[in-house]
């Protein structure tokens, strides 16, 4: 544990509404021999004050440091000391730039801070020593780990993975479970325009690249074979390959995960008169019947001259009722109304939610827009005097393809029309596509020879166990069901990742993607793979506590074998062992703490997070004796990731919350043990504020699940509360986005007010 800690305060982000000198003080007489250098630095985060930190560890004066000024999510490059523990408490923008007086003024920063204001930071340098002196710097003894890396998927995005962590100078295993590689791709003849000046589609280039991968030096590549188990952990997998020639077990470090998409089931094309009306295809087999060199009418062989391609998917789903709300629709309702385009297919057909679902339909649209623009200029290469209509509800080219899609624009014989089509017909040996609300005027009838409805994007991981996972918590992905089978992730502050550390997804299993941004993806996700292997080799976390040498430290002698880390792991980083007891895999661990807050017999810490540890930060602040003579105090538990972010942004555009709230922040809200709540409401605080992430279908927690088991955990936390003859109003939780910043003074004062309205904790003066 530290022993010596040297607080360094900066007077840069202090001065002049906070002394430094009084501060330095302050925390001599308060704590004495613990704190034996006590220094201020007029900036601090500089060369200068980085050296003048780094001389008195090397002089053994001090074993652990205490950074009072900014926000630890600035100036981080200047305060990281190898093997010294390190906190930051945060002056500026949680204590000065966010202090309003009980009558909402807010201080002037040219002018010294008030005697509450001083009580405030004090509350928080006592908070930060605390945390400190019950801490020690984290040490996890490694061995040189196999640094092995295995693409799933031999299509367009698996042969660039393999192309990027091979040319990185990593070992590559490339597995294909066809006979060849290429993927869909290979069935494609043109793709969309991948390079300048962005007009023309043009052929892939896949032959040159299948070439590469094969003629590369640190590329296996095998054929005919499927992964049939993964056990381990990153940097230790051990990968049981299956081929015609048996099956083998290689040793492995990380996984790219790229086994692509399938087409959705064509039923759901049915009301467009997919499968009863023989020249209605779908954009995938029109694709193929490009590529053997045919534009031809699938009933008699003639030429299609004039071809219709469907964007609009509201025949398909009038009103937006399955698409809309899925997941609560009733499978035994009755189609109503005359002339109904489902009125021929089984309504719980239509509306089941399974993973071959419509939605995948909408999802792709996309990729779809470009694609019927792509093999409309198919139509017209083929005879100069062909039509090609487009008709679409919303046409989405993003960015660069802009310019294809003007080009198209520009094409005699091209014809887009925003419009909702109603109906595909059989008429005078040909088709009628009707359309209501056309840009060509009011309500038309369009006569063709061939229909071409879009292919949704499936992705495979929700048709089958692309992964074969030796975990206890299951051999697939947990909560696909979430994304619509696409491999999980979270999609705004980490793509690529997946619920399974040492496992990314890139290319069309992760999202509905065209071959450039597939490019991309690979890129991505291999530049991840190859993260994950260097840091599981130098012993510290992955994304998104990147570099964080802590890890879960088990007292197993007191565990109950309840199995609560086990299943609540977000991702499923401990095993059982032979007697059931939790049996950890650090390389998994992304160190989030979720265990911990499970535990109920508080088995599970951290060198640098603990139980304990916290306990004693929540002890450290100041509760006044009566809300008459101090006012409440309000405890804020925010997560790291987003609600501690927003508050800092909040404090720096100007905005302030009240003087009785004090913020202990937290790597995720599933970290948060009952005790630290218990402890604080024991001590007299009159409310705990649970800030963290978003949860549920659309969640941003960083931790996937933290959040979203925090909530569950509130319904002990009540009954602990009701046993102390507390309101467990008291403790109530919060979501907030990182971009919701503004909303944070709000929502603490009106806890506050809440708070209030219940009177002061029963504890409180005890």
């Amino acid at each position: 544990m530290a022993e010596k800690i040297g607080v360094y305060f900066d007077k840069s982000c202090l001065s002049p509404v906070l002394d430094a000198e009084t501060l330095e003080e302050y925390v001599q007489n308060k704590w004495g021999d613990l704190c034996p250098v006590v220094k201020s630095h007029t900036m601090l985060p500089s060369e200068d004050g980085q050296k003048m930190i780094q001389a008195d560890i090397d002089a053994g004066e001090i074993d652990a440091v205490l950074v009072c000024g900014s926000s630890p999510r600035l100036d981080w490059e200047f305060f990281t000391f190898d093997g010294v523990l390190v906190e930051r408490v945060n002056l500026r923008e949680q204590c000065i730039l966010s202090y309003e007086d009980a009558d909402g003024n807010p201080i002037d920063l040219d002018e010294e801070a008030p005697e509450e204001l001083v009580g405030i930071a004090q509350d928080y340098i006592n908070m930060g020593v605390a945390k400190l002196k019950s801490g020690k710097y984290p040490h996890l003894d490694v061995e040189e780990l196999n640094r092995t890396i295995l693409v799933l998927g031999g299509g367009w995005t698996g042969l660039n993975a393999a192309l990027n962590t091979a040319k990185a100078g990593y070992e590559t295993i490339l597995v294909e479970r066809e006979a060849e590689l290429g993927g869909a791709a290979k069935n494609f003849y043109k793709t969309v325009p991948l390079g300048h000046p962005y007009t023309e589609a043009h052929e892939t280039g896949l032959d040159k690249l299948i070439a590469e991968v094969e003629g590369h030096e640190k590329i296996t590549v095998k054929k005919s074979s499927t992964l049939s188990k993964l056990k381990g952990q990153p940097g230790q997998y051990t990968a049981s390959i299956k081929s015609s020639g048996g099956e083998e077990e290689l040793p492995i470090g990380s996984v790219v995960m790229a086994t692509g998409w399938q087409a959705q089931d064509t039923k759901y094309l049915a009301p467009l008169g997919y499968g009863a009306i023989k020249d209605v295809v779908t954009a995938k087999e029109f694709e193929l019947m490009a590529k053997e060199g045919r534009v031809n009418k699938p009933s008699d062989g003639s030429p299609a001259k004039k071809v219709a391609f469907v964007l609009d998917l509201s025949a398909l789903d009038p009103g937006g009722r399955i698409y809309k709300d899925l997941a609560e629709c009733e499978l035994t309702e009755e189609v109503e109304g005359e002339g109904d385009p489902h009125s021929e297919v089984e309504v719980e057909e239509i509306t089941q939610r399974d993973w071959e679902g419509y939605q995948h339909l909408p999802m792709s649209n996309s990729v779809s827009s470009l694609v019927a623009l792509k093999q409309a200029n198919y139509v017209l290469e083929k005879s100069d005097d062909a039509i090609s209509y487009i008709f679409y509800d919303s046409m989405v080219v993003q960015g660069v393809f802009e310019k294809y899609y003007k080009a198209a624009q520009d094409k005699p014989g091209m014809m887009l029309s925003k419009g909702r089509v109603t109906a595909v017909e059989e008429a005078d040996g040909g088709l009628v596509v009707k359309v209501s609300d056309s840009l060509f005027g009011g309500d038309i009838e369009v006569a063709v020879d061939m229909v071409v409805l879009p292919t949704g994007i499936v992705p495979t991981s929700a048709k089958e166990a692309v992964m074969h996972f030796d975990y206890r918590q299951g051999p697939a992905f947990p909560d696909l069901a979430l994304f619509e089978g696409f491999a999980d992730s979270n999609y705004i502050c980490f793509p690529y990742e997946t619920r399974r550390t040492g496992v990314y997804a890139a290319g069309a299993v992760r999202q509905p993607m065209l071959l450039d941004y597939a490019t991309e993806d690979a890129a991505g996700a291999a530049l991840k793979a190859i993260q994950c292997l260097e840091s599981v080799n130098r012993g510290v976390s992955v994304h998104p506590r990147s570099g964080d040498p802590s890890y879960p430290v088990f007292n197993f002698v007191r565990c109950t074998q309840c199995k609560r880390c086990t299943e609540e792991c977000p991702f499923g980083a401990l095993d059982d062992d032979e007697k059931g007891t939790p049996l950890p895999n650090w390389n998994r661990c992304r160190r989030c703490g979720t265990c911990m807050g499970a535990c109920p017999e508080r088995v599970i810490s951290f060198d640098n997070y603990g139980i304990g540890m916290m306990s004693d930060v929540v002890r450290q602040y100041t509760v006044p004796d009566s809300i008459e003579e101090g006012g409440p105090r309000i405890l804020i538990m925010a997560c790291e990731n987003d609600a501690y972010p927003a508050l800092d942004m909040a404090a720096m555009r100007g905005k302030h919350w009240s003087p009785f709230v004090r913020i202990m922040p937290v790597r995720c809200l599933g970290s948060v043990n009952a005790i630290w709540i218990k402890d604080a409401m024991s001590r007299g605080t009159d409310g705990v504020m649970l800030l963290g992430c978003k949860y549920g279908d659309d969640y941003q927690c960083h931790f996937v699940k933290g959040s979203e088991i925090c909530n569950r955990r509130k319904e002990n936390i009540a009954e602990t509360l009701n046993q102390l003859g507390i309101e467990p109003e008291r403790v109530e939780q919060y979501e907030v986005a990182i971009d919701e910043y503004d909303k944070v003074p709000e929502l603490i004062d009106q806890f506050i007010k809440d708070v209030l309205k219940m009177g002061p904790n029963p504890f409180k003066g005890y």
